[in-house]
Formats: C-alpha cells, sequence, structure tokens
C-alpha cells in the first residue's frame, strides 16, 4: 500500500478555535490557548503519524489586518502556510459576525483543496447551522463543510478521515517519531506567555513576549525567562505588588512545564523593558518573527 503525507493549513479569523481544533486532531497540546484574540503568533507544526501516512498540521495566527510590524510578520506566517498546504482547513465561528474578507482574500490564487469547519456549534441550533452551511456553499463553493466543536471534539474523526483521504501520495517529509518543529524552548515561553494573556488584562498581553534565556535539561529543568513590555507602567503590573502577580504568572506556568515536560521543573523569570518592540524589525528576528 502507498503512503501518504501532506501539509494541512488551518487558518481562520482570531478565536474562531484554530487551535483547539489542531490540539484536538494532533492529540497533544502543540498550541496555547487563551478566550484572547490573536494569542497565536507563530505558524506551529503539529504531526500525526503512522504507518500509512503522515499529516503536517500548521495552526496559523488569527487572520487580521496588521497594524504594526509583529502582525505583518504573523500574517506573512499564514500566507507561507497557504502556499506550501495540500489542503486548507477554514475554520469559521459560527457565532461569527465580522468581516471574513480578509480571510477570503487570503486564499485568492491557492489551489489547495478547501474544506470549511464551522465551529462551536455547541453554542448554537440547528437553524443558524443550517444556514450557515448554505452560506459558505454559495460563498466557496468548499469539496467539504463540516460543522463542528473543537472544544467537544464533535466531528473530529470525520475531519481526520477527510485529511487522510485527501493526502497525496508521498514519502514522509518529517522522521516518524516528529511531533512538532518546535523545540522545548519555544513550548517553555508559550506556556508563560500563555499565563500571561489568561493572568492579565487590555493591551498587557499583547505588548508582552518571553523569551527562555536558560534551559538546563537536568534531572529537575532549570529554566530561566525574561518577559518582555513595551513600558515601566506595564512591568510594574507584569510583576504586581510585592511580586504577587508575577509568582501566580510563575506557579501555573510551572505547572503545565512539568505535566508538558513530565519532569520536576525550576522556573526563573524576570521583567525586562523594550520599547515599542513590537515595531523594531531588528528585535522581531531576534525574539524568532520572520520578515
Amino acid at each position: 500500500m502507498s503512503h501518504r503525507a501532506g501539509f494541512v493549513s488551518i487558518i481562520g479569523k482570531p478565536n474562531a478555535g484554530k487551535s483547539t481544533l489542531m490540539n484536538a486532531l494532533v492529540g497533544e497540546k502543540m498550541s496555547i490557548i487563551t478566550p484572547k484574540a490573536q494569542t497565536t503568533r507563530h505558524r506551529i507544526l503539529g504531526i500525526v503519524n503512522t504507518d500509512d501516512y503522515q499529516i503536517v498540521f500548521s495552526d496559523t495566527p488569527g487572520v487580521i489586518k496588521p497594524h504594526y510590524a509583529l502582525q505583518e510578520s504573523m500574517m506573512h506566517q499564514v500566507s507561507g502556510s497557504i502556499v506550501d498546504a495540500d489542503l486548507i482547513l477554514l475554520v469559521t465561528d459560527i457565532n461569527e459576525t465580522h468581516d471574513e474578507n480578509e480571510v477570503l482574500e487570503k486564499l485568492e490564487g491557492s489551489l489547495a483543496p478547501l474544506a470549511v469547519l464551522i465551529n462551536k456549534i455547541d453554542k448554537s441550533d440547528e437553524e443558524t447551522v443550517k444556514a450557515k452551511v448554505e452560506y459558505w456553499q454559495k460563498k466557496l463553493n468548499p469539496k467539504v463543510i463540516f460543522a463542528i466543536s473543537a472544544l467537544h471534539e464533535h466531528n473530529i474523526k470525520a475531519i481526520m478521515d477527510f485529511v487522510i483521504e485527501s493526502l497525496p501520495e508521498h514519502a514522509a517529509y518529517y522522521e516518524k517519531d516528529f511531533l512538532t518543529d518546535r523545540n522545548d524552548r519555544f513550548f517553555a515561553s508559550e506556556m508563560i506567555r500563555e499565563q500571561v494573556f489568561k493572568q492579565y488584562k487590555k493591551e498587557i498581553p499583547y505588548s508582552t513576549e518571553v523569551i527562555i534565556t536558560e534551559f538546563l535539561e537536568e534531572e529537575i529543568y532549570r529554566i530561566s525567562a525574561e518577559i518582555i513590555v513595551e513600558r515601566d507602567s506595564q512591568k510594574n503590573i507584569i510583576i504586581g505588588k510585592n511580586g504577587e502577580m508575577l509568582k501566580i504568572v510563575g506557579t501555573y506556568a510551572r505547572r503545565s512545564m512539568e505535566e508538558f515536560f513530565q519532569r520536576k521543573v525550576y522556573l526563573q523569570m524576570f521583567v525586562k523593558v523594550i520599547g515599542d518592540w513590537r515595531s523594531k524589525k531588528n528585535y522581531l528576528k531576534k525574539f524568532g518573527y520572520e520578515d
């Protein structure tokens, strides 16, 4: 029997449920998830392997109109994933009320087969779901439309069956024991950033970056991190009175790391101010963002 392999890009607006879907499809927590939009900043690969196939899923940042260099980098990553794709999964929120045109513009010119996934149907009713299916059928005429709940893993098996059937015949792109293209340092930084998104409000999460400065894989993992902010006032908020807020972030991040790495973790965190880092391409490159 021939071997199938291919790249499957998951795209959509912020907060449509792309990262929840990716984690459900891969069966591992590859992408951080928070209720806030624009949590995902990087293109993250999650790889599913069997003897017969290899699926390379790409979780991508939510499609937005970029206003500064960081967001431009995020949108470059979305475009790159569409160019590479053998199959595209467009995730849309059943209760979406804002414009999807930015997503559709990204898809223009793509020759990859398209599936539309109408997510969060657990928060809707049958009539609304039917209307959305008809809308997307007329709008895009995709290869298939699935009504899903990524959170409750409803219709995940049907999506997987469709993906496997749609893969081209090809040798594996990665070693069969690979789960992702990202290293442990990356996941450690994302687990801290996830807690920043969960514990702080308003602009703070979007003004923050996390850099791992030390990662020692001993019997206990020893990890040092810098939380980068843009202003002194943000630094004070991150730290909190008597360091209480930073302690909360560290406690939850460390627990996530210990579960992920299956090791005890000693975590140190420091807060550093770099003015307007989101608009400075030299810092973005240093922090691992593409041009």
